[in-house]
């Protein structure tokens, strides 16, 4: 085979992804955006140099408006880049050839490959980072809709799997809302540190950048919108691993509210279902099944994650200054996890919005097992007489009773404790589900307050890469001053040029 022949792109066909596939990952994270992106930072190294000195602002304008999309040969880019094993020494080709000769020599001027490659990863992340956050806050805010309107519905709470005490569902869910309310915590920290760029040159030190790196780095962070980390992370990757585990454990979340729908919808039980819709996890076989297709999709793709996120430990073992194969575990395992933490989070609101809740049989679930479920209730109210201890003895000795006989608790307890002779033990009324909540209410209401406290972590969505770093308006910059003072006029000065350029072609 001709090493560089052009690669034609196949990926394989999973049915996840054709099912419920996130379409905004999957653009961030497609070949049009990975390549969108390179050209991003290669605009703005080329503007940031010519804002100091270093570039022409007429080569900075030949090379911003040379680096675009439509400028690339796809099928040449990828032939180079198996050749060479990184895409960028293309990339710098593919600009060159919309140049002449001068202006194709000042493209990637003093940067390495991994500058461009990871500064458009940061790109690409803050992108996919304020994707899941507005779909994690579509997610929780059906999550806390829910809960207050099930804050008093009556259900067993479970552990072990065993019915354990009385609680509400709206109390269940307010678990799952805190657990959101954190992630959005977690985003919004995550996406203040993967914020940065790269510029440190081929061993970290930014020396082919000359005398005027740092000043020229902070101008690409700006033109990027992105932040300068001051130290190089080549092989620094517990940013970008921690990006992979945030949607890891997204996507977790996601899977235990699957879980327990999958448990609560099962015949014997029948206290939730998925959304209803004709023919909505049907069987080709079983006329009656609704098998839920969601909460199953949704254990799909946080297992496949957890899988992938095995990996994310062996990202971090790069050494000495640049890796030697861990980098390409990245190139592989993050776009995944982003696509299933933003498939999972989607699937997860679908279900949050339509799940179907039988209170009635929530209710009548508490008196199965003889209403043993009121053990601890029973226990409690015993022991301010007997102590807990010898109050455990006695529910335990009636609930054995109540199994072995098939009768209730009450009564056993009332034998029991007339075996003692302490028939008085049992006061009327006897305690019920309704009277042992506890706190169910309020947690309902903290976690609907946390959440609805806890702001967006990209209280904006980003604007798109391809309009990054260009040669026509600049976007304001926060805090600058207006009219723009001269080490902030970069984009606005080659702006002006090439419209001048156009103008004077025209005449």
């Amino acid at each position: 085979m001709d090493v560089g022949a052009p690669i034609t792109q196949a990926p394989p066909f999973t049915l996840l992804t054709q099912l419920v596939g996130d379409p905004d990952q999957l653009e961030i994270f497609s070949e049009r955006g990975a390549i969108e992106s390179w050209l991003a930072v290669e605009r703005a190294l080329a503007l940031a140099q010519a804002e100091h000195g270093i570039l022409t602002d007429d080569e900075a304008v030949a090379i911003a408006s040379a680096a675009r999309y439509d400028n690339v040969d796809r099928a040449r880019l990828w032939g180079s880049a198996r050749n060479v094993g990184y895409p960028i020494l293309g990339l710098v080709g593919e600009i060159g050839r919309s140049l002449g000769r001068h202006d194709a020599g000042r493209v990637h001027f003093g940067a390495t490959t991994q500058d461009i490659m990871d500064s458009g990863l940061a790109l690409q992340i803050v992108r996919s980072v304020g994707a899941l956050d507005r779909d994690l806050g579509l997610l929780g805010d059906a999550v806390a809709r829910r809960a207050v309107e099930h804050a008093h519905t009556v259900m067993p709470a479970r552990t072990h799997g065993q019915q354990a005490v009385p609680t509400t569902f709206g109390a269940t869910l307010g678990t799952l809302l805190a657990e959101l309310t954190r992630h959005r915590a977690r985003l919004a920290e995550g996406r203040a540190r993967l914020s940065v760029v790269s510029l440190f040159g081929a061993g970290g030190t930014a020396a082919a950048l000359g005398p005027r790196s740092r000043e020229v780095r902070a101008s690409v962070a700006r033109l990027l919108r992105l932040r300068d980390p001051g130290v190089s992370w080549h092989v620094g990757r517990d940013v970008v691993a921690e990006f992979g585990w945030l949607c890891t454990t997204v996507t977790a979340t996601c899977a235990r509210f699957a879980r327990n729908i999958v448990d609560l919808s099962r015949t014997e039980i029948g206290e939730v279902f998925e959304p209803y819709a004709t023919h909505r996890g049907a069987s080709s076989t079983m006329p009656q099944k609704a098998n839920p297709i969601s909460s199953e999709i949704l254990i799909g793709l946080a297992g496949t994650a957890g899988s992938l996120a095995s990996s994310l430990a062996r990202i971090q073992e790069a050494g000495h200054e640049r890796a030697a194969g861990e980098w390409q575990i990245e190139w592989q395992v993050l776009p995944q996890l982003a696509v299933l933490a933003g498939s999972a989070l989607k699937e997860a609101t679908t279900l949050a919005d339509g799940m179907r809740v039988d209170a009635r049989r929530m209710r009548a679930n508490l008196d199965l097992d003889g209403g043993l479920v009121m053990a601890e209730a029973q226990m409690m109210r015993l022991a301010d007489d007997i102590g807990h201890d010898v109050a455990h003895d006695l529910v335990y000795t009636a609930a054995h009773r109540a199994r072995e006989r098939g009768g209730g608790l009450a009564d056993a307890l009332y034998e029991a404790a007339g075996a003692r002779g302490r028939p008085d033990l049992l006061r009327a009324p006897l305690p019920t589900p309704e009277s042992h909540l506890g706190e169910a209410a309020t947690a309902v209401r903290t976690a609907v307050d946390q959440w609805s406290r806890t702001p967006p972590g990209a209280p904006e969505p980003d604007p798109p890469v391809a309009g990054l770093a260009t040669t026509g308006p600049r976007p304001p910059v926060p805090g600058a001053a207006s009219p723009d003072p001269p080490h902030l006029r970069s984009e606005s000065l080659v702006a002006q040029k090439h419209a001048a350029s156009e103008i004077e072609s025209r005449s």
